[in-house]
């Protein structure tokens, strides 16, 4: 399991950053960087989004989504379609893997912009404090599907996010995300060198490690994000988190919702990249 991400203390960040909060969300220098993430939404991946109206205009929420693309760009675009597009212009706060706060420049952008380290502790702190945190429950193993396997969600685990809502009372919300996987569609997961290098994953897709760091740039699918009605927990007790028959329930109902929700938003584009 991931270790909780560790509190950036403000007199520790240079005095620039001293505006971020515990974890180093830098509400400032985000705003700075939205229209970079506007016009990837609105001109290049041509995001398109229905149910806003579900996500919390106030308050905790817990968003749980599929995931897809080597790159998580699904996070990002969940988190800028709720900026621009709810009334409440909220900033969710996504919870990324450990293995990209160990990659240099990459880490600081994350934190700075409000990402966390997957972890129950951090999402129950935010939770805790009404934020609103969005959560991958497939994980790395999501980032190497095959495009034989795209948009098949993979069982969500013991399902730990399900607890994390039942401890915190944060009602759950669906997120159907169709556009990531066709990002950097994987060809096959080198993983010998993956594990060599301590990575989750080594995928090999049509243009990385081909073009070297140019590979790295997502190719310009079409995007269709939908939310789903919230699913109440707070009724339920915090001690519900010790029923493992509730949890998986509750985990399979967000994972099959989000299933059939994707497979009614796919033929809703004409390809992939239009």
């Amino acid at each position: 399991m991931a270790r909780p991400l560790q509190l950036v203390p403000p007199s520790s960040l240079p005095p620039a950053h001293r505006r971020a909060d515990d974890f180093g969300f830098d509400l400032a220098y985000t705003e700075q960087v939205m229209p970079v993430m506007e016009w990837l939404y609105r001109s290049y991946f041509r995001v398109e989004t229905e149910g806003m109206e579900n996500v919390p205009g106030a308050g905790r929420g817990l968003l749980v989504s599929n995931h897809g693309g080597v790159v998580p760009w699904d996070g990002a675009m969940v988190r800028t379609a709720i900026r621009l597009e709810h009334p409440a212009r909220r900033h969710a706060r996504m919870l990324v893997l450990d293995w990209a706060f160990s990659v240099p420049f990459l880490s600081q952008f994350l934190l700075r912009t409000g990402n966390v380290l997957a972890h129950p502790d951090n999402a129950i702190r935010l939770l805790n404090q009404d934020e609103l945190v969005g959560v991958f429950p497939e994980g790395a193993k999501a980032a190497t599907k095959g495009i034989r396997s795209a948009y098949q969600v993979s069982r969500f685990g013991r399902g730990g996010f399900v607890q994390v809502a039942l401890r915190t009372g944060a009602p759950i919300v669906p997120v159907a995300v169709v556009g990531a996987e066709e990002t950097h569609p994987v060809l096959a997961d080198f993983s010998p060198f993956a594990r060599r290098f301590g990575l989750p994953a080594f995928p090999i897709t049509p243009t990385f490690p081909w073009l070297g760091p140019l590979g790295a740039i997502p190719l310009p699918s079409k995007w269709l994000i939908s939310f789903g009605e919230p699913i109440p927990t707070a009724e339920l007790g915090a001690e519900a988190a010790e029923d493992p028959s509730l949890v998986l329930d509750l985990g399979e109902r967000v994972r099959n919702w989000i299933q059939q929700e994707l497979l009614r938003l796919l033929p809703l584009r004409r390809t992939p990249f239009g």
